[in-house]
């Protein structure tokens, strides 16, 4: 019987954030993509969780926002994780920046119709190397535009409510892994500062590149890190 794994994705993405992914672990693992729940609430949220989770213990990766999920998930229901992976995200709250920034991109979005993304801003997703692959950004494109306004404003506004559960995970007694981008500009970096402790269930393991979408542009080295940890 092939070893399940739970997938979380990030802001307005769906399962086509693993489709690069797929064809590595296919064989090996089964695995299992669950949306993001469509509440402000973390708690309602872990609560829509409980509803996919039926195994006692379960394996859990979560990609930038479902990383925040996947983590504070791990903090509430400790006894369902049995392994826990974090890409591109962090289990610490948003900074001040970043906060003002999005409630900006808030109030703009009630007075401006709901537009596909610029080519400019598809491109900011992706490393510099992988921004003219069309079939990346094509991928990025579809993800986006498979969601209503009310959606987007509703997944964007929870990221708010995020605190830091930095002591709850560290507490954990399970295999955790952090795989992050040293140069992504979307990931709070001074969250991994205070990770870089020595806790001997965390790993931490940084590529030296400005990626953040890391299943679609880094399938093989994050497949290879999946494997090392359900491993572990």
């Amino acid at each position: 019987m092939k070893e399940k794994i739970y997938l979380l994705p990030g802001l307005m993405n769906n399962e086509k954030l693993w489709s690069k992914i797929i064809p590595f672990l296919e064989r090996d693992f089964e695995l299992v993509h669950i949306p993001i729940p469509l509440t402000k609430d973390f708690n309602k949220a872990v609560e829509v969780l409980d509803t996919f989770f039926k195994e006692e213990k379960v394996n859990l990766l979560g990609f930038s926002l479902g990383a925040y999920l996947a983590s504070f998930y791990a903090s509430t229901r400790a006894q369902k994780i049995k392994r826990l992976f974090l890409v591109a995200g962090t289990p610490s709250s948003l900074s001040e920046a970043e906060v003002r920034r999005r409630e900006l991109t808030l109030k703009q979005m009630d007075n401006l119709r709901f537009k596909k993304l610029s080519t400019k801003n598809l491109k900011a997703l992706l490393e510099k190397k992988n921004q003219d692959n069309q079939n990346l950004l094509n991928i990025i494109e579809e993800m986006f535009e498979s969601f209503t306004l009310q959606e987007y404003k509703l997944q964007l506004s929870s990221t708010f409510n995020r605190v830091d559960i930095y002591k709850e995970l560290f507490a954990l007694d399970i295999p955790i892994n952090f795989l992050f981008s040293k140069k992504d500009r979307l990931l709070n970096h001074k969250s991994i500062e205070k990770i870089q402790k020595k806790h001997q269930h965390i790993i931490l393991k940084s590529l030296n590149s400005t990626s953040h979408m890391l299943p679609l542009e880094e399938p093989e080295l994050l497949s290879l890190e999946i494997k090392k940890w359900i491993n572990r």
